[in-house]
């Protein structure tokens, strides 16, 4: 999966030259040879090569708060959400829906490489859910739907379809 992420994460960075990569280890992380040095080893670590690269700063956030954001929900999406199990999912989604109460975005108003990411990881999981579980987790949900459509971010992934209006009113008539 982290190498499907990193090729589209190429293409959506406009980086002409694709990359070779390979995997190291039974959980297959992902290692990047570098011309000019030792190879660079983890998907978090190549990613935030991957952006400076192709000269997109502001991806990895414009300030030191943004920045350290950032990298806590990068690391977040690789320790927490992809190995979490189906237990951890609800819980993930609930803490996560509770965050994006009153963001757009993973680090505020500013489209990052953790909306990227988080996207990546949380696609088989949103995929999986009934419109009934996607209500209960407006706030991702709504998030989610978003990054979905935020301008070559899917590349290799299908949409998810996501209700816009709710199919059961709070009342009773």
């Amino acid at each position: 999966m982290a190498l499907r992420e990193l090729s589209s994460l190429e293409k959506y960075l406009g980086l002409k030259k694709p990359n070779k990569y390979s995997t190291q280890g039974d959980k297959k992380v992902p290692v990047l040879q570098n011309n000019n040095g030792p190879p660079l080893v983890g998907l978090v670590t190549i990613a935030c090569h991957l952006v400076k690269e192709a000269n997109r700063p502001e991806l990895l956030g414009d300030s030191a708060e943004s920045r350290a954001v950032v990298q806590q929900w990068l690391e977040y999406t690789v320790t927490k959400l992809n190995s979490c199990t189906k237990e951890d999912i609800k819980t993930i989604l609930k803490d996560l829906n509770l965050y994006l109460q009153d963001k757009v975005y993973l680090a505020g108003n500013q489209f990052t490489l953790a909306d990227t990411f988080m996207y990546f990881g949380l696609h088989p999981i949103i995929m999986d859910l009934a419109f009934q579980e996607k209500e209960q987790f407006v706030n991702v949900t709504r998030w989610f739907d978003h990054i979905q459509h935020y301008p070559g971010v899917r590349h290799h992934l299908s949409p998810v379809v996501v209700l816009r209006n709710r199919i059961y009113t709070s009342r009773h008539h």
